[in-house]
Order: structure tokens, then C-alpha cells, then sequence
């Protein structure tokens, strides 16, 4: 844990020392490290939001333009594929998909393994779009990191990798009054 707040201290060091001032036993090792990756992502994605206006897209276009982008040559992908990768349904992926294809950034093509499907490919201007907004996007969460060193950023990333989430089962569901079991 963190010293008491004082000189220097941010808003984790603040709720922190609230926290052991009036309620120590719910204070536990990783109590610290969420709160900063929780402040963090907030910058990030703060970050990401004040750009993308900049770039006439929305999160989910900017999203699908990566994701194809980062798939490589021919930067095509199946909408299930794309959905997956993004966690979105296909009607939400087919509904951004319509945006993007009206303003010629993807075809819809069908599919050359399965005559019964289609695949979504980034066009020339597409990948032109996307690229840049990755950029711009690199550039706009490297700011977030700018009063931090190199090797503070490398250090931090280390040691999120070694205290990471790793893919297990599902979570059950929460049981709500409507669900909850009589037992």
C-alpha cells in the first residue's frame, strides 16, 4: 500500500487514505494496482474518444478499420471473424459495416472458400483511413504516457503481463431476484 496522502499524492492516494481511515479491512494487496489501471484506461479511452471525431469515426468504425488493417493482407475478414475479434453482434457489426461502405472505406464481397457467406475488405482508401488512424491513435495514447520514462512504461508492462487476467471459464451468472434459484 501507499503512504497517506501528502505532497505530490493523486486521486488514488486520496480515496486510498479514505479507505484506511474509515473502512482498513476492505483495503487488500491488489486494491492499488486497480484503481490505477482503472484511472488509466479512463485516460486511455479519453484519449481515443477526443481523436476520433477528428477522423469522422466512431469507436466501433475505428474498431473494424484496425481490426481488417491488423489482419493483414487482403485485409478482409468474415463478420463473425470481425464480431468475435471486437465483441460486437452482427447486427451491430453489419450496421457499421453499411456506415463504412457508404463512405467506400470497405466491400462487402462474398466469401471465396464459402459461396454461402461474404467477408468485408478494406478498400485502397480504407486502408489509407486506417492506417492514419492507427497513428493517430498511437499518438494519442502515447501523450497519455508522456510525463512517464521508457523504462517506467516497459517496467509497468512487464508486470501487468505477469499479474494479467488468463482466459478460464466462464463467469456464472449473477442470480437476480427474477433467476435467483428457491433452494
Amino acid at each position: 500500500m501507499t503512504a497517506a496522502p501528502g505532497p505530490g499524492s493523486d486521486p488514488v492516494d486520496a480515496l486510498l487514505g479514505a479507505w484506511r481511515a474509515e473502512l482498513p479491512d476492505v483495503l487488500r494487496p491488489s486494491t492499488e494496482l486497480s484503481k490505477r489501471i482503472t484511472q488509466l484506461a479512463g485516460a486511455l479511452d479519453q484519449a481515443t474518444r477526443r481523436i476520433l471525431p477528428e477522423l469522422g469515426l466512431t469507436v466501433a468504425e475505428f474498431d473494424i478499420l484496425a481490426a481488417l488493417r491488423r489482419a493483414g493482407e487482403p485485409y478482409a475478414m468474415k463478420p463473425n471473424a470481425l464480431g468475435r475479434a471486437l465483441l460486437l453482434s452482427s447486427g451491430g457489426i453489419s450496421n457499421v459495416v453499411n456506415h463504412l461502405a457508404a463512405r467506400g472505406l470497405v466491400l462487402r464481397e462474398p466469401s471465396s472458400d464459402d459461396g454461402r457467406s461474404t467477408v468485408i475488405r478494406l478498400t485502397g482508401d480504407g486502408v489509407s483511413c486506417a492506417e492514419h488512424a492507427v497513428r493517430t491513435h498511437a499518438d494519442a495514447h502515447e501523450a497519455v504516457f508522456a510525463e512517464a520514462s521508457p523504462t517506467a512504461v516497459h517496467a509497468a508492462a512487464r508486470a501487468l503481463r505477469e499479474v494479467g487476467v488468463r482466459p478460464g471459464p466462464e463467469p456464472r451468472p449473477l442470480r437476480t431476484g427474477r433467476n435467483r434459484s428457491r433452494s
